[in-house]
């Protein structure tokens, strides 16, 4: 089994984000192999898969031992993603054979790093309210005690199936997509559980979708081997740094490189990929500063060190990771 260096380094690189951010790895680490590593789409997704089937129980054993998953939730949305996302290899291998199987699975991969850029914009903006709420007495304070969740079977199992669907065609989504649907369907989870819930159910979700891929993806040992020593220990030394890396910043960041892979998957030119991201550099800073404003916190966040920064970093709900 040969073990790619190189690749095992970049995977190295991709953790300590996944580390620092929570965000899911599939919207990092397989638009990297499809770019940079020439990688064939199905096989990115496969290898990746098996690779997250791996390291998803660490940390949803971390969150049952606290109490901090509703089981009830993670319940039904298996019910809808466990069958959708083993059905997800077939629905790509129904769309065609050969390299037009690799097309289509280039540009389900591209929708979905769309989505899950989104989805971190929309995450910051449900953030900024309930800062603002906290915040500004305009705004009705946050309850103490939030009331229990009450499960809606028929839209969970939906995104569920959705969420299901997309992860096994594309690897993405189970916790960079899912995490938003939730906290829409759900305003009254807490932030603990919300991440709790969301791993605990990512792990029947992505061992299905692994699992189909190994029996009727691409999947390669050597590949998968080189994922798993280079995230691994990423992940963890991420996650040590955490609490000192200013994750706002890094989540724009994040947004950046979402959207630019997402444009390169898609085959879009450079030229016109170039003008799009900067663009997106000089509007989405003004509009953000607006949407401040108009909630009644200054347009530009105060420095963490300072008085300022200090008061607004008390008043922020608990960033979830994906």
């Amino acid at each position: 089994m040969h073990i790619d260096l190189l690749l095992t380094l970049a995977c190295f690189g991709i953790g300590i984000v996944v580390g620092l951010t929570g965000m899911g790895g599939g919207a990092l680490m397989t638009p990297v192999l499809v770019l940079f590593f020439g990688i064939p789409p199905l096989t990115a997704v496969s290898s990746d898969l098996v690779a997250a089937a791996v390291m998803k129980p660490v940390g949803s054993w971390v969150h049952l031992r606290r109490g901090t998953v509703n089981l009830d939730l993670v319940k039904w949305l298996c019910v809808g993603s466990i069958p959708s996302a083993f059905a997800g290899v077939f629905f790509i291998k129904l769309l065609g054979e050969g390299q037009q199987v690799q097309v289509i699975t280039q540009r389900a991969l591209g929708v979905a790093l769309l989505v899950a850029a989104l989805g971190l914009a929309v995450r910051a903006y449900l953030r900024l309210i309930e800062r603002a709420r906290r915040r500004n007495g305009r705004l009705p304070p946050l309850p103490t005690d939030r009331p229990a969740v009450v499960v809606r079977k028929v839209p969970t199992i939906a995104l569920g199936v959705a969420g299901g669907v997309i992860v096994g065609m594309t690897s993405v989504g189970s916790g960079s997509l899912i995490i938003i649907a939730l906290m829409a369907l759900y305003p009254t989870l807490k932030a603990n559980q919300l991440v709790g819930t969301d791993l605990v159910q990512a792990v029947p979700l992505v061992a299905s979708a692994a699992l189909a891929h190994i029996l009727f993806g691409d999947f390669k040992l050597s590949l998968t081997a080189s994922l798993l020593l280079g995230s691994v220990p990423g992940v963890f030394l991420g996650a040590q740094l955490s609490s000192r890396a200013p994750g706002g910043l890094v989540r724009r960041a994040l947004a950046f490189v979402l959207l630019a892979s997402s444009l390169k998957l898609f085959e879009i030119p450079n030229t016109q990929t170039a003008y799009i991201l900067v663009a997106a550099l000089l509007v989405a800073p003004v509009v953000w500063m607006v949407v401040r404003r108009r909630h009644g916190l200054p347009a530009l966040a105060s420095r963490r060190g300072s008085p300022a920064g200090r008061r607004e970093a008390a008043t922020s709900a608990p960033s979830p990771p994906d």
